[in-house]
C-alpha cells in the first residue's frame, strides 16, 4: 500500500535503561496512519521505515511505546554524528513506511 511520507519534529532523548540509545517520539496523531499503512504487525509491533534526518537517510523500524502512547524511532550514533545532534535537540524527521 503506497503512502505519503510522514514528516514531524520531535525532541531527541536518551533511553534511561540503556545510555547509548537515543530516540525521537513520533507524534501521537501519526500513530493511526502508521498502523493503517503498515499492514500486519511484526515482532514487538514494530513497523519497518526509511527515516530521513537532514541529509541522512537510513532503514530501521519504529517501535510502539505504550508509555508515550505512540511509536519511537531509534536514532543511531552515525546519524547523530552526521547531523550534529545532541540530547534535547529538536529533530525534523521524514518517515516512509516500507513493505512489511
Amino acid at each position: 500500500m503506497a503512502m505519503e511520507n510522514l514528516t514531524f519534529t520531535s525532541t531527541l532523548w536518551r533511553w534511561e535503561a540503556q545510555d547509548a540509545w537515543r530516540f525521537v517520539t513520533v507524534p501521537a496523531d501519526l500513530t493511526d496512519a502508521i498502523r493503517l499503512g503498515a499492514g500486519p504487525p511484526r515482532g514487538f509491533g514494530s513497523v519497518r521505515v526509511e527515516a530521513t534526518v537532514g541529509a541522512t537517510t537510513w532503514r530501521t523500524s519504529v517501535f510502539p511505546d505504550s508509555h508515550r502512547g505512540s511509536f519511537v524511532l531509534p536514532v543511531k550514533k552515525a546519524v547523530r554524528r552526521a547531523e550534529d545532534l545532541d540530547d534535547g535537540d529538536q529533530v525534523t524527521v521524514t518517515l516512509r513506511l516500507l513493505d512489511q
